[in-house]
């Protein structure tokens, strides 16, 4: 391995595709790795912005301003998200739309040919930017996609997966291994390496993420030494369509917006005395659909409006292809595992505690989303830190020095097992309490050598260790947010040795 002028983006979502896009055009060449489904060599689609059915919040309307988006998303993060940071993606809003319209984004639009605005919970105002109702996370990636391709600057490859993390002799990271989609191990030079691996919803059975969502770019930093955050806080999307698939198709929350009701089967609308109802934030909603299973009862999603099939054309046919009606009948829903708020803790642009190593999209914990992620700022969150990280890496002067011997390739992880999906369901989910946590850091700390079991373990322990309510972290023991309930160091950093990861930031909790 030697000096390079190349940077590597690991991950082909939203977060990955916009950096590559980014960096691309400061003259630096890029090379994009996109690992996929297992061995799979054709893995851009396989992203989880795919499956984003919501948008991308922008206050774009007459009567909306940046600094309300803020405050809507400082409320649905209960306490935890950085104001700074949320003011500051929040007013990056708009200049991120624009960039997707320059790159012939087909978003919808009004009959005066402006951009169409949507409402989705927790949000004060119409704000939600849609591509074909509700396909936005395809049709963003597919022009992203189809940038991508034509861009000379960037290297495509299909079906690599990372490894590992390569330091060089002063600790600053210079490099990645990879292995191609043969199990051909190989190793990459760069100037800079972007995790934008995405989440980890697929450690749940019940899950609206890719299946190859486990965490895999949160271990592959935490072995390498970054700093870990807010783990605990996994964010349930109150309605996946409940039809016996895995992953759940989602019934957007932009259904909601519009009128669909939540019920259960005695025909009441058991949302109607919480602030909100059905647009409260999504946690109060999840948790509102899981007592009501949990009592025996069963929920659905009316979603029987005018127009639907033409406003929301994605859902009407998951509905369908999984032997529903939604113009017919109510949609059976229950709440899934949908987007890890925790992650690789960056700074205001990206970068992570490791020298040459930038974090963008659902593997990084920048301080937006708190202890609950507001509706459609996810894709955003992504847009806006892609370009920071680009100018960032950009404008760095130094090269990297000759690197060190690259460490040992593990063997790539299997996917986690139905047992494992299982217990992080029942005992690390919607609603968890200390006995649950406490067999579920047990028996996820005696799993081996496993990635999936590793980063599973680092959310149950540190959702035990938290001990209060807050945003989508609920202990059924400790219902109420509490003012210094934050884990201690010493109980963080002694567990995460036991599971072989790096040690999590200290936070403290609002």
């Amino acid at each position: 391995m030697t000096q390079t002028d190349r940077a590597v983006v690991i991950g082909g979502g939203i977060a990955g595709l916009s950096t590559a896009l980014r960096l691309a055009a400061t003259g630096l060449k890029v090379t994009l790795a996109v690992a996929g489904p297992l061995g799979a060599k054709d893995s851009l689609h396989s992203a989880a912005t795919f499956w984003a059915q919501g948008g991308i919040a922008a206050a774009l309307g007459a009567d909306d301003r940046p600094d309300l988006h803020a405050i809507d998303t400082l409320t649905a993060g209960a306490g935890l998200s950085e104001p700074d940071v949320a003011r500051r993606v929040a007013g990056a809003a708009p200049a991120a739309i624009d960039w997707l319209v320059s790159l012939a984004t087909p978003f919808d639009r009004d009959a005066g040919g402006a951009l169409a605005l949507g409402l989705e919970a927790a949000h004060s105002r119409r704000r939600i930017v849609h591509a074909e109702g509700d396909g936005t996370g395809r049709v963003v990636l597919q022009t992203l996609i189809t940038a991508v391709r034509a861009c000379p600057s960037i290297t495509l490859m299909e079906g690599a997966r990372a490894t590992a993390l390569i330091k060089d002799a002063q600790g600053r990271i210079a490099g990645v291994a990879l292995r191609d989609a043969e199990g051909q191990a190989f190793d990459l030079a760069a100037r800079a390496v972007v995790l934008a691996t995405g989440g980890l919803g697929a450690l749940y059975a019940s899950t609206t993420n890719p299946l190859g969502a486990t965490g895999s770019g949160l271990a592959l930093a935490a072995r390498a030494g970054a700093v870990m955050r807010d783990m605990e806080f996994v964010q349930f999307h109150p309605t996946a369509i409940a039809c016996g698939a895995d992953p759940m198709p989602l019934a957007t929350e932009a259904l909601r917006g519009e009128g669909a009701r939540l019920i259960n089967d005695r025909g009441e609308r058991f949302m109607t005395d919480i602030p909100g109802a059905e647009l409260a934030p999504r946690d109060v909603v999840a948790r509102a659909i899981f007592a009501e299973l949990a009592a025996g009862r069963r929920v659905v999603l009316d979603a029987r409006l005018k127009d639907v099939e033409r406003r929301f054309p994605g859902v009407v046919a998951l509905c369908r292809a999984n032997g529903l009606d939604p113009l017919r009948d109510p949609i059976p829903v229950r709440p899934a595992a949908h987007y890890h708020m925790g992650g690789v803790e960056v700074d205001a642009i990206g970068r992570t505690a490791l020298p040459g190593l930038w974090a963008c999209g659902e593997v990084a914990a920048t301080g937006l989303h708190g202890a609950n992620r507001l509706a459609s700022n996810s894709l955003l969150e992504a847009l806006a830190y892609a370009s920071w990280i680009a100018a960032d890496i950009a404008g760095e002067a130094r090269a990297i020095s000759t690197p060190g011997a690259p460490p040992a390739i593990p063997a790539i992880a299997p996917p986690p097992s139905p047992a494992l999906r299982q217990l992080m369901d029942r005992q690390v989910g919607v609603v968890r309490e200390r006995a649950g946590l406490s067999d579920a850091v047990a028996t996820l700390a005696g799993a081996g050598d496993d990635d999936a079991a590793r980063v599973a373990l680092m959310i149950a322990t540190l959702a035990l260790a938290r001990t209060e309510s807050r945003g989508g972290h609920f202990r059924a023991d400790h219902p109420l947010p509490a003012a210094h309930a934050r884990p201690s160091r010493t109980t963080l950093e002694a567990a995460l040795a036991v599971a072989g990861l790096g040690a999590p930031a200290e936070r403290q909790v609002a």
